[in-house]
This record gives C-alpha cells, sequence and structure tokens, in this order.
C-alpha cells in the first residue's frame, strides 16, 4: 500500500508499555510495518502561537500536496509515450519516496531548528509557492510550443480531403504564373481512377490532354493533378463534382508552404530543446517539494501533540505503513492500545462538527492518539 499513518503518542515511561504492545500485536499480526520517526527539539513559543500555527500548517499541508501531485501528473504529461516510466522520475532526495519517508532526516541546514516553529512554517510556504509558480511558467511555455505543434500536426492527419498538402506538393506538379492556364487538385475514389483517367480530358471545354498525375495516395483514394485553362474552372469543377471528383480549394503558394515546413521544424526543434531541461527541472523540484511536504508533516505532528500531550515536550512519533486489507485491524488496536489517552475519542469516534482549536477536528479523523495520514498515491489523477 501506498499509504502512512503517522502517529504519536506520550514517550513517558507509562506509555513506552504501550509503545511496545502496539509494536508486538501489529508485527506478530503482520498488520503494519512500522519505523520510527524521528523529529527533532523544535521550539515550542507559546500555546497560543501553536494554536493558530495548527490552522496555517493545515492549510500548507494540503496545498503542498496538490503541488506535488501536479507536477507528478505533469511528469506523465511530458512524458508522452514513455509515461511507464514516470515512477522512476519520483525520487526524494535520490532515493525512492518510501525509503525516503521510512528514513527521514530534519534538514538542518534548510530548516534550522533554532528559529521559531513559524519561521520555519513560513520558509515551507514560500518554497511551495514559488514552485507552483515555477511550474506554471514553465508548463505554459511548453504546453504552448506542444500545442501549436500538435494543431500542425493535426493537419497532416485525415484524408487527402481534410488533411494539409504542405508536405505532398512540390513546385514541379503545377503550372505556375500563366494569364490563362491553371493547375488544380482533384481527390478521386480508388474505385473511380479508371473513370478518372477517361473522362478528365472532357468534363470541360479546354482541359489540357495527358495534364493528370496522381501525386499521393491513401486508403480511400488519390491525389491527381490537372491543367486546363482559367476561364473553364468552375465549371470543371461543377461536372467534376457531379462525377464524384471533388476539387480541393488549393493554390500553390511556394513562400507560404515553405513558411509552414520551417514552422513544424522550429516548433519540434524547440520543444526537443526544451524537453530535456523541463525534464531536469521537474525532477528536481519535484524532489524539493516532496522533502517540503514530508517536513510540514513532521510540524503538524510536533505542533499537534505539544497542543494534545501538553509540555514539557515528550512524545515519540511512529511511521506505519498499514498491509494490504489490515487497516481496520490495525485502527482497532491503535485504538484498544491507547484508548487510555482520550477515552472518549476512544469509546466512540467524536462528532465531525466539534472545532476545538488547535486540533483540526473539522476537516480530519480524530483519535485517542495524534494522527495525520501521507498518501503516496501522487499519480491517481481524481
Amino acid at each position: 500500500m501506498s499509504e502512512f499513518w503517522l502517529i504519536s503518542a506520550p514517550g513517558d515511561k507509562a506509555n513506552m508499555v504501550a509503545w511496545e504492545r502496539m509494536n508486538t500485536v501489529t508485527l506478530k499480526a503482520n498488520l503494519s510495518s512500522n519505523n520510527k520517526f524521528i523529529i527533532p527539539d523544535l521550539k515550542v513559543g507559546t500555546l497560543d502561537a501553536l494554536v493558530g500555527l495548527s490552522d496555517e500548517l493545515g492549510k500548507l499541508d494540503t496545498f503542498a500536496e496538490s503541488v506535488i501531485k501536479k507536477i507528478a501528473q505533469y511528469i506523465g504529461e511530458v512524458l508522452e509515450d514513455s509515461k511507464d516510466k514516470v515512477q522512476e522520475n519520483l525520487l526524494a532526495s535520490g532515493v525512492d519516496l518510501i525509503s525516503y519517508l521510512t528514513r527521514f532526516e530534519w534538514d538542518m541546514a534548510k530548516y534550522p531548528i533554532k528559529q521559531p516553529l513559524k519561521n520555519i512554517s513560513e520558509t515551507l510556504a514560500k518554497q511551495m509557492t514559488q514552485i507552483e509558480t515555477d511550474l506554471k511558467a514553465r508548463a505554459a511555455v511548453y504546453n504552448n510550443i506542444k500545442g501549436n505543434l500538435q494543431n500542425l500536426e493535426r493537419k497532416t492527419a485525415g484524408n487527402l480531403l481534410t488533411r494539409t498538402l504542405t508536405d505532398i506538393v512540390n513546385k514541379e506538379d503545377f503550372v505556375l504564373n500563366s494569364e490563362y492556364l491553371i493547375t488544380l487538385l482533384v481527390v478521386v475514389p480508388k474505385s473511380s481512377y479508371i473513370q478518372w483517367q477517361k473522362t478528365y480530358e472532357s468534363l470541360s471545354d479546354m482541359v489540357v490532354p495527358r495534364s493528370t498525375k496522381m501525386i499521393a495516395e491513401d486508403g480511400e483514394g488519390g491525389l491527381f493533378t490537372v491543367t486546363l485553362f482559367r476561364k473553364v474552372m468552375e465549371d470543371f469543377k461543377a461536372k467534376a463534382r457531379e462525377n464524384k471528383f471533388i476539387v480541393r480549394e488549393f493554390f500553390f503558394d511556394e513562400k507560404e508552404l515553405k513558411c509552414e515546413r520551417e514552422e513544424m521544424m522550429k516548433l519540434a526543434s524547440d520543444k526537443k530543446q526544451q524537453y530535456g531541461p523541463l525534464l531536469r527541472w521537474l525532477k528536481v523540484n519535484f524532489s524539493e517539494a516532496f522533502v517540503a511536504w514530508i517536513h510540514i508533516k513532521a510540524l503538524r505532528v510536533f505542533t499537534e501533540s505539544v497542543l494534545r500531550y501538553g509540555l514539557p515536550v515528550n512524545f515519540q512519533t511512529m511511521l506505519l505503513q498499514p498491509n494490504k486489507k489490515s487497516t481496520k485491524r490495525l485502527r482497532d488496536v491503535l485504538n484498544a492500545v491507547f484508548k487510555h489517552l482520550d477515552e472518549v475519542a476512544a469509546a466512540s469516534i467524536m462528532d465531525a462538527s466539534m472545532d476545538i482549536p488547535g486540533l483540526q477536528l473539522s476537516n480530519q479523523e480524530y483519535y485517542p492518539y495524534v494522527y495525520f495520514k501521507i498518501d503516496l498515491s501522487l499519480l491517481d489523477c481524481s
């Protein structure tokens, strides 16, 4: 499972027995894999400040998770045909996400613990906001190039009646710069090739004999040239339509064709040039954002634990990875082991509509112990 439970309970002697019991039962019954989650001695500050910070961290947690999901999903979009390789690009500090999480160490260099908790929270918030802003800007540039290229490529799809002819026609296929003559392009169904060859010269007056040539073919038909006098063009088109030969509205313009070809080549080149640096940026910033997110989780556990268990700071944090189909049993075991921390909560989960400052009851589940979920199914597009 890619779901983890980050829980905390008091770390005094009386509760150490509960911790040992929880470890023994969960491991014996194969309910979860458990790892210690070490949070350093952070500066507590005032309880009033902690209550306010608790609410801010809740919002920051949600925001950080959304940024991580956006980056992960955008990596999938950028990889296009290699979407199966997304997971190997989602790393945190050079290791897979589960390894980083189960071996979490606070980054003292990035988030010094001598400063107030609010400062650390603000640093994390600025970091996440900057990453999201940069992601939007870089994605906009790349998506614009990709979108324009796709629009041009889409024109080359479809049948000869609808697709662009830029990559098909050549200057040699046309009579150009003539005051009297014009070359038309006609789409002829495959079943009518013989009929076309027999009748095109007589569809109207003034058709140049033996002027037809097939220059392209798809599964449905062929594209033929035919040269005739300009003054009979409309008459020829009408007669051709009656015989189910469709004249394409196309006039050879060398400059326009050259521009379209060059535009496609430029966009393809731009996309290729952007791809490498963009993917590198996404990988680096996914790692940065994920690391920041787990530090936010650690801050939340610390804050809630102090508010719940009081001072002096003495609690232990554990990271549990529930085994598949064991979540309900695991929850029952945890509630039984830690029910003494809050008899009311253990007896019946408290009313979700209650709003106690600092405990975030209105938007998360409440248990006798501090609990936060970490969901690593980051590629879920829901």
